[in-house]
């Protein structure tokens, strides 16, 4: 399957349904692990924004490191793009929680509110 240029997600052509969408909302940024978290959340349809998959969390056990994620990629996207908020849905792990704080003290510097989705919360401030 082809995955989409923009957010990383799975998808059946260059540019997804959701990133070429011009109804979402270009201000927030959902950062998942793996396409399987992108269509839980839009299951919800609770959130309007747009998503950047990372492929995966940081495992030093399965020796995936910052490097081997589409990190680079999520700094370039919010260099280029004028996103106002970035919600991180790592799954409650000692993994998802490894990435999601790294990204929150990567992301520090440059000034971007970053949330981070409590278990069972959906982005956009809906519990399910």
């Amino acid at each position: 399957m082809e995955i989409c240029t923009v957010c990383y997600a799975s998808a059946g052509q260059e540019v997804c349904a959701i990133c070429s969408d011009p109804r979402r909302d270009r201000s927030l940024l959902c950062v998942v692990a793996d396409t399987r978290d992108l269509i839980a959340i839009e299951r919800t349809h609770e959130y309007r924004g747009l998503y950047h998959v990372l492929g995966g969390v940081i495992s030093p056990l399965e020796g995936i490191g910052p490097d081997q994620l589409r990190i680079r990629d999520l700094l370039r996207r919010l260099e280029r793009y004028e996103v106002e908020e970035v919600i991180l849905t790592m799954r409650p792990q000692v993994e998802g929680e490894a990435t999601a704080l790294y990204i929150q003290r990567l992301l520090r510097p440059l000034g971007v509110p970053v949330t981070r989705m409590a278990h069972g919360s959906l982005p956009g401030g809906h519990s399910g």
